[in-house]
């Protein structure tokens, strides 16, 4: 079943909370659909500063009927990863999805933007700095 947006946006602005975001950044994803991203300690930066990155963002929000609300990237030994945060059709999942993100665990959508392994998974974080920081 297809979610409408204000719902999953009105979750996401509940998850973006629990993610200790900055308070800017939570209203500019409410009023203006704003999407930050976090690296290197939680450093926030706009998603729209990379124009084909939010376009790879956008195809998998069409794709997977998903709306995305933070993303992580990481520089890890084998590439970079961006890491996307992101509020499901899945209605009935949305509780769970919120207990686990105050327990520093969340499905997201990872990109391995400079490989060939883009998958859904489960991350490790912890909030820093306004922004988060992937721990696993």
């Amino acid at each position: 079943m297809k979610i409408e947006k204000h719902l999953k946006k009105k979750e996401a602005l509940k998850r973006m909370k629990l993610l200790k975001l900055l308070p800017n950044v939570i209203e500019e994803f409410e009023k203006e659909d704003v999407v930050y991203y976090s690296e290197k300690g939680g450093i926030l930066f706009w998603l729209h500063n990379h124009p084909e990155w939010l376009e790879y963002v956008k195809k998998l929000e069409e794709k997977h009927n998903f709306l995305a609300y933070h993303a992580e990237l990481s520089h890890l030994e084998f590439g970079r990863h961006l890491s996307i945060f992101y509020v499901s059709d899945h209605k009935e999942e949305w509780a769970r999805d919120r207990e686990e993100l105050k327990e520093g665990h969340s499905c997201c959508y990872v990109w391995d933007m400079d490989g060939l392994f883009s998958e859904m998974g489960v991350i490790g974080f912890k909030p820093m700095t306004g922004g988060v920081q992937r721990t696993e």
